[in-house]
């Protein structure tokens, strides 16, 4: 029998993940039906019991519903529990498994994708919300000669710096103490670029370094990239990379078949362009 599997989110007609794990399945022989699932703000856990009723065997969790999918697993994962958010469940029997496989895909996009080593590299993550929790661990993972969080409160990059504190000391900063700081790596965590918005950091920032890397993706540049271009970045990247990496981690958790994610960046790459 097919196996059922899918993505929860609200809204979530755009989301792309159907047509990614779709083409992962067909690469890799993997029998299986991948579908999008609006589920209410306030209904997220009868969307998930209404699905597992349906024989589902694992689901994506997308905004709002990550933290609400943390608090609905009955079993976490160590970079879940980690994380405080899950995007990725597994029906094990009686148990929901959550997971979380963002920062799997942005080391592997970073790593693999574009060829840029994290070990001895000097990294700075902006932001301080989920994203950027979602992410630190498996950066440290990587073996970064430093992190620093930046955000524009202080307070919160500090909290976050302390709750990773057990595996390695994170610097935590405000924007406007960036000034006259060098990095090798800018990774932008808020969500600026959704709104169209450019940060507020100093103009020296970008000078020289050798990757800035947003969360985000759009057609061409987003705010964070063209600020980043425009300020001496010798290299910028969007997250598309980022999304299919995490995808091909959830499907090898569900399926134990890791995909080939190169020729789906492409083909979603050239999708963006036209």
């Amino acid at each position: 029998m097919t196996d059922l599997y899918a993505v929860f989110g609200n809204p979530i007609a755009h989301s792309k993940s159907p047509a990614i794990h779709a083409a992962f399945a067909a690469a890799t022989g993997q029998d299986l039906r991948y579908e999008a699932r609006l589920a209410a703000v306030d209904g997220f856990a009868w969307a998930v019991a209404d699905f597992v009723g349906e024989g589902g065997r694992g689901a994506n969790v997308t905004v709002p519903f990550k933290e609400e999918a943390f608090r609905l697993a009955t079993r976490l994962s160590d970079r879940a529990a980690r994380a405080g958010a899950v995007n990725t469940l597994i029906v094990d029997g009686t148990e929901l498994l959550g997971d979380n496989t963002d920062g799997a895909g942005l080391v592997a996009d970073i790593v693999d994708n574009l060829s840029f080593d994290l070990r001895g590299r000097r990294i700075l993550l902006l932001g301080a919300g989920g994203a950027a929790r979602g992410v630190i661990a498996p950066l440290l993972a990587a073996g970064p000669a430093a992190l620093t969080i930046a955000n524009r409160s202080l307070g919160k990059a500090d909290d976050l710096a302390r709750n990773f504190a057990d595996l390695a000391a994170i610097e935590a900063l405000s924007f406007d103490c960036l000034a006259g700081r060098r990095f090798d790596l800018v990774i932008n965590a808020t969500s600026a670029s959704l709104a169209g918005e450019a940060l507020p950091l100093p103009p020296d920032l970008f000078s020289g370094i050798g990757l800035a890397y947003d969360m985000m993706y759009g057609k061409g540049d987003t705010p964070f990239m063209a600020q980043a271009r425009r300020q001496g970045a010798l290299r910028c990247a969007d997250g598309l990379g980022m999304l299919v990496g995490q995808a091909a981690e959830a499907f090898f958790v569900w399926r134990g078949v890791r995909p080939a994610t190169a020729p789906v960046l492409a083909e979603l790459r050239a999708k963006l362009a036209t």
